[in-house]
């Protein structure tokens, strides 16, 4: 394993960061299944106290909001999300730093966003966020990179990311023909039009071999 690339170097790195300000975030971008909130909560874990997770899955729309606007096949697709509202909230927990801030989810066995799982206190001084979307060059989101001090993209084989998320889609509840149909018909465009961000991150990352999958949630 390059050392450079262990979960201890990550959070080094990471906490560099906030020489930059009192509170910044750090972006985790990347394709599904690329290994981002995996990452993200271990290199919260790694930092202690000091740092906060913010998941962007928190501003999936609801499945009342997705029929709604036909999105019902396309959940986990761009504007499936609600950009702005993630905005406010990396707004909020730059500006608010006396406060709890409370951060919403997306829990995968009601199979809808649940607010206030997660809190950004007072001490945290690094948020690490993570999101397919959030280096890409579209509404919402270009101001959402703005913020950040640093946006990481993560990346794996394709193989690998198409194993990572079948078994996401089983473990959902979906019978093997309709877990691969999902994959090859929802997640696959999803990761090409996040591949298409790459080059708006500042370091790219394979999270094959690294130490942190050694982290359990």
């Amino acid at each position: 394993m390059n050392p450079a690339t262990s979960l201890t170097a990550l959070a080094a790195d990471a906490w560099q960061l906030t020489e930059r300000g009192p509170r910044v975030v750090l972006g985790l971008a990347g394709p599904p299944g690329a290994g981002k909130s995996t990452l993200a909560r271990a290199l919260v874990a790694e930092l202690g106290d000091g740092a906060a997770y913010l998941p962007l899955d928190g501003f999936h729309l609801s499945n009342v909001q997705l029929e709604r606007l036909g999105l019902t096949s396309r959940k986990g697709s761009e504007p499936s999300f609600d950009a702005r509202g993630y905005l406010a909230l990396l707004h909020r927990v730059l500006d608010d730093t006396a406060a709890d801030v409370y951060v919403p989810d997306y829990d995968r066995t009601l199979h809808e966003p649940v607010a206030a799982r997660h809190r950004v206190a007072p001490a945290a001084r690094l948020v690490v966020t993570e999101g397919n979307y959030l280096a890409c060059d579209l509404p919402g989101w270009r101001a959402a990179r703005e913020l950040m001090a640093a946006c990481w993209y993560l990346e794996a084989p394709a193989g690998v990311l198409q194993g990572r998320l079948v078994e996401r889609q089983l473990a959902g509840g979906r019978g093997p023909d309709a877990a691969r149909a999902w994959v090859a018909e929802n997640d696959v465009p999803n990761g090409e039009l996040v591949a298409a961000s790459r080059g708006r991150c500042d370091r790219i990352l394979s999270t094959i071999g690294m130490d942190m999958f050694n982290y359990s949630q």
